[in-house]
């Protein structure tokens, strides 16, 4: 059977920067970047495999470049808008995250990205609250969340910011904690949060994947593979191995982010 796939996790850049971008990401990681970053590359890829649309987003490191990528992101959307969504960055440093906000909305994004680890800010720091009121009941957060090697994204901080911001709707990213799997089984199961499976398969044995997929459920997973520093086609072929049903893999590719989407 074929599926509508849709990818809720990829990272694109300018043409001009996007190799050296994708290699920044590659040693903050140290882990080789499979694709280059590019729009072109993105869309090269997707068409090749099948995939329908991606949404797509990029990192704000500091508050001032804040507007200068969403107009990025909102400009390649609005050049390939049968085939692309888009989400803004936001940085706890701004002084109105909610007039950013309403302005990328206007755009025509769909929601917000945060990566605590490289924007250096802890989740539930009182310094984020702004950003979180600015887009509870309004649009949805994709966060990157958990890394062994830092404070700033661990999934126990979740229910902390969902407890202040109870209709915040949450993506937490790579089933919930990259590299904390265990952690965010933990923290997460009992919250209304959905995790996207990207940057996952590669670290994760399928035993230890399906055990993830049953605590979260079919209808809280999404797919994201997570490009540059993945190819589509190994995540959505790793994927079916999975032997999910019909009915599953439906929601995973396709029926679960869109009813997130506003």
């Amino acid at each position: 059977m074929s599926y509508t796939i849709i990818d809720c996790h990829t990272h694109v850049y300018p043409d001009k920067i996007a190799l050296k971008a994708a290699d920044s990401i590659g040693k903050f990681y140290d882990i080789s970047m499979r694709m280059d970053g590019s729009v072109s590359g993105l869309l090269k890829v997707m068409e090749e495999e099948g995939v329908s649309k991606s949404l797509i987003c990029s990192a704000a490191l500091t508050a001032d470049r804040v507007p200068t990528i969403n107009d990025f992101i909102a400009s390649t959307v609005k050049s390939h808008p049968d085939k692309l969504m888009g989400l803004m960055t936001l940085h706890p440093d701004m002084e109105n995250p909610q007039a950013e906000v309403e302005r990328a909305m206007k755009m025509g994004l769909k929601g917000v990205k945060l990566h605590p680890d490289m924007q250096k800010f802890a989740l539930d720091d009182p310094i984020c609250y702004k950003m979180y009121a600015a887009c509870e009941g309004v649009c949805p957060m994709l966060l990157h969340t958990g890394d062994n090697r830092y404070r700033y994204s661990n999934p126990d901080m979740v229910p902390r910011m969902l407890d202040k911001f109870p209709r915040l709707t949450l993506i937490c990213a790579h089933m919930g904690g990259y590299s904390e799997w265990d952690e965010a089984a933990k923290c997460l199961k009992d919250t209304n949060v959905y995790v996207d499976c990207s940057s996952t398969f590669f670290a994760v044995d399928r035993e230890k994947t399906l055990e993830l997929f049953d605590l979260f459920g079919e209808d809280r997973i999404l797919f994201g593979s997570d490009y540059p520093m993945w190819h589509v086609g190994d995540e959505i072929r790793t994927l079916l191995s999975m032997d999910l049903s019909e009915k599953a893999l439906n929601k995973i590719f396709n029926e679960n982010i869109m009813k997130i989407l506003p």
